[in-house]
């Protein structure tokens, strides 16, 4: 039985043949100029600036990430909830989202002490300064008009009649001998320490042990002056000492839970503006950032500027 045949295709005639698109080499080199915008130096730093804006927005992302998130430990547990239940009970009566005015604060922080002792009233500060710059370096005393409702004990380092004017004056401690004896032994009976000019010398081989205390008698503060009777009188009526820290804040006793609204009201006023008083000149932007008051151990209230 005769077998039929395949019929033969010609593959050549009936092959398709598709135009093919030639792509750029990877390494391909881009047409440049000796000058201008498609100069090598141009295009280099064309490149270096969009890959330092992709870096900019990759870090933004994750900071404002990271911010959602509430703060936790390693087990998982934020810090709120591992604070003590006295403490989440006065947190509730504060609305974080708001800005409290200095008679709200006044009124409200007298409630959100969570301890059984006449906590401080403190006032925090963030400042627009560098304290590496000498004249940004903020620093100050200011006189409670209240009051701080502290009772410090003030030794006076003098001799002869200035010795007589400083216990007229109420000091606690007075004497060259007394004191140098408690600096010998390093038990402080003080709060505050006075001296004259003419008697910083003999301090100076105990600055390295008063200087970490806050103790050491410097002009700023007040507590180097020939008027001791003046300066006793100041620091036993609520004379408070600020100081910028290294991270640009102000921590500042304004008085006691106990005080009545107005009372702390008037403190806020007079720290407020004697920190505005000493902004530098050199400060162009914003001076004062943020405000908060808090007790000793409680949360903070966040202040309308």
């Amino acid at each position: 039985m005769p077998t039929k045949k395949t019929p033969q295709v010609d593959t050549a005639k009936e092959a398709v043949i598709e135009p093919t698109i030639a792509k750029p080499a990877k390494d391909a080199k881009v047409s440049t100029a000796k000058a201008g915008k498609r100069s090598l130096k141009a295009i280099a730093e064309a490149e270096e600036k969009q890959a330092k804006e992709e870096r900019k927005l990759s870090v933004k992302a994750s900071a404002e990430e990271k911010k959602e998130q509430p703060k936790t430990s390693h087990r998982g547990v934020s810090r709120l909830e591992r604070r003590p239940k006295a403490y989440k009970n006065v947190y509730a009566l504060i609305d974080q989202d708001k800005k409290y005015t200095l008679e709200e604060a006044a009124r409200l922080i007298g409630k959100t002490n969570p301890v059984k002792f006449d906590a401080t009233v403190e006032l925090h500060m963030k400042l627009g300064v560098d304290p590496r710059q000498a004249d940004e370096n903020i620093r100050d005393t200011v006189l409670l008009p209240s009051g701080s409702g502290r009772t410090l004990r003030v030794a006076v380092f003098v001799s002869g009649d200035e010795a007589e004017t400083a216990k007229a004056a109420g000091a606690d401690l007075v004497g060259e001998s007394n004191v140098i004896s408690e600096l010998e032994t390093g038990s402080f009976s003080f709060d505050v320490l006075i001296s004259t000019p003419a008697q910083m010398a003999k301090l100076g081989k105990y600055a390295r042990l008063l200087g970490p205390r806050g103790l050491m008698p410097n002009p700023k503060s007040g507590t180097v002056t020939n008027d001791i009777a003046q300066a006793i009188k100041e620091a036993k009526s609520g004379k408070v000492e600020y100081r910028v820290d290294s991270g640009s804040n102000l921590h500042i006793p304004v008085g006691k839970v106990s005080f009545k609204p107005e009372a702390l009201i008037e403190n806020l006023n007079a720290v407020i503006s004697s920190v505005q008083s000493n902004k530098p000149a050199s400060v162009k932007g914003a001076y004062i950032i943020n405000m908060h008051l808090s007790t000793s151990m409680g949360p903070s209230l966040k202040l309308a500027l």
